[in-house]
């Protein structure tokens, strides 16, 4: 008889295949897109991947391929490879990447490393590789911001990832500790999880629904360091977990998600919003402090991690302005955990977060048809990045400004204000 974690790892593959991707009778799956940390799967991660495999030709996929990849390897590199060859990118992998999505198959991506793989290398060449898949990877991130492909993000327990997260406990009961909790924040215990998983995307989307009809001009974000406004776009629309190709597939874009989000107007912000949850990218960047002017951030500093900060600022003049405002409970499952994880596909579940660099065309009417050229002219941004930041607490509240000025509450003390 299979054990329980046996039972639970089997439902989340299924989550994944058939909630999170919605693989279609003939598509092929590429598991294990490269991320800014990773090149691919964690080998690790094997027995999972072995079960969504099957799952995926259960429902009819044609074709499964999986990029692998061993932290270790790319630790090595940063130690012994020579100095001036951090350029260097296996183009192969993005243009495959690439490849799966515009032709209309489907991707999972793993969110899945170490945090302190790299603690102690140099930054520059942390730096100079964050900006070599930045600019690869650009292609990827135009498809996902027009809804031209069915793709999940999801993460699941690596070694050295469990020692940050559960630093007092042996490494057999990390692992055991962080499995329980993914299979919890990802609603996978339950008897059934595919009808939870259908009732809180029900959920999300009623949310969604109310703030779109109220047709808000900007929002209103104030906090412990935060008093921000944030402009939207014409013909903007607030999603949730649930997106459909422009093909029509159904999909859930991140396992797990908490979040109701929006892409702002890229000149249209002002004020100051200040961070309460650390991220990483390669460096913790931690305490981080915005000034924005006109949409554009004008001053910039972080407790640490700075200088990783302004690198990112700098990928582009796109770098500098919002490409997404998204609003979480405090209530949420993640931030209930009292956990920081140190990866953001999770921590920005726990938390309101705000992202510099690229926006969604899909969050806007016709987007998902405009050029860039176009969809930078109705105030969306252009960017080769997306990089959020969680700045929510149970001391923030949101408010929805409408076209004749009117104020009303979204968010109070972190919680919703409204009914559903």
């Amino acid at each position: 008889m299979s054990s329980e974690f046996e039972i639970n790892l089997e439902k989340f593959a299924e989550v994944i295949v058939k909630i999170g991707l919605n693989i279609q009778p003939g598509q092929r799956l590429l598991i294990g897109g490269p991320t800014a940390y990773t090149y691919g799967t964690p080998i690790e991660l094997a027995p999972l991947v072995r079960l969504i495999t099957k799952k995926a030709y259960q429902v009819g996929a044609r074709f499964v391929e999986v990029f692998w990849d061993d932290d270790q390897l790319r630790k090595s590199r940063f130690e012994h490879a020579p100095r001036d060859s951090f350029e260097e990118y296996p183009t192969w992998r993005t243009d495959c990447q690439y490849q799966f999505g515009s032709e209309g198959d489907a991707v999972l991506i793993f969110a899945a490393f170490n945090p302190d793989l790299l603690d102690g290398q140099d930054p520059d060449l942390m730096s100079t590789t964050f900006n070599a898949y930045a600019k690869h990877r650009k292609t990827f991130g135009d498809l996902i911001s027009k809804s031209a492909v069915n793709w999940t993000a999801i993460t699941a327990p690596v070694d050295g990832w469990t020692d940050k997260v559960f630093p007092n406990d042996s490494n057999e009961t990390q692992k055991a500790k962080f499995w329980d909790i993914i299979f919890e924040i990802c609603r996978v215990k339950n008897e059934n999880p595919i009808a939870t998983w259908e009732e809180h995307i029900r959920q999300l989307r009623a949310r969604s629904n109310f703030l779109n009809n109220k047709k808000y001009m900007s929002l209103k974000l104030n906090g412990p360091g935060t008093d921000l406004t944030i402009g939207l776009p014409k013909g903007y629309s607030w999603g949730s977990a649930r997106f459909k190709t422009q093909s029509g597939i159904d999909f859930v874009g991140n396992i797990p998600t908490e979040e109701v989000f929006t892409t702002p107007h890229r000149d249209h912000t002002e004020g100051i919003v200040t961070s309460t949850k650390p991220r990483h990218t390669d460096v913790l960047i931690d305490g981080v402090s915005l000034t924005f002017s006109k949409g554009r951030v004008v001053e910039a500093t972080a407790k640490k991690g700075e200088e990783m900060l302004h690198t990112l600022l700098k990928t582009d003049e796109g770098a500098k302005r919002l490409g997404e405002v998204a609003l979480v409970p405090h209530s949420s499952p993640i931030s209930q955990s009292g956990l920081l994880f140190y990866n953001t596909l999770i921590d920005e579940n726990a938390s309101c977060h705000i992202a510099i660099g690229r926006g969604f065309k899909f969050a806007v009417k016709n987007g998902n048809k405009m050029s860039d050229e176009e969809f930078s002219d109705i105030g969306g941004n252009i960017s080769k990045i997306h990089i959020d930041f969680m700045i929510g607490s149970d001391k923030m509240d949101v408010d929805g400004i409408l076209k004749n000025g009117k104020t009303e509450s979204i968010m109070r003390k972190g919680e919703w204000a409204f009914t559903v």
